[in-house]
């Protein structure tokens, strides 16, 4: 038994009824590829952690004091994940004990733009998105 896609959401990738849109091809792996930039770029962390970089190249701890609220496992995750993504350079320079330092790419540095846009928009609209919450929570109780 075939399940139907409900009214308003989309199929999955891997459902075999998928159709494009007239006009369009559908390009599943594009689709999955700006998805998983996306989900780097677009936590709230990844973020943070940017556009602290913008100034130039931190120290861990540097770092994790700027970032309110963030722990040291979830700093080094961040790290981790967009250090393999290409955002961010890791650089050890041999001491007692080793600094280590973080910087943005020239790939990271690109990015900062669309990061601050989008946390302008967000600045801008917080009020009007609470306003919208306020309004739809207030319909579901009823």
């Amino acid at each position: 038994m075939t399940a139907l896609a409900q009214e308003g959401t989309f199929s999955s990738a891997s459902s075999p009824d998928v159709t494009a849109p007239a006009g369009r091809q559908a390009d599943h792996t594009a689709c999955r590829a700006v998805n998983d930039v996306l989900s780097r770029v677009g936590d709230k962390w990844s973020m943070r952690v940017v556009m602290n970089l913008d100034g130039g190249s931190l120290r861990f701890n540097e770092l994790r004091r700027a970032i309110d609220g963030i722990s040291q496992r979830m700093l080094t995750r961040t790290l981790r994940g967009l250090e393999r993504d290409g955002l961010v350079n890791r650089t050890v320079t041999p001491s007692i004990p080793p600094r280590v330092d973080y910087a943005l790419t020239a790939l990271g540095q690109s990015l900062r733009e669309p990061v601050q846009a989008l946390g302008d928009w967000a600045m801008a609209n917080r009020a009007a998105v609470e306003d919208a919450r306020t309004t739809f929570d207030a319909g579901c109780d009823e």
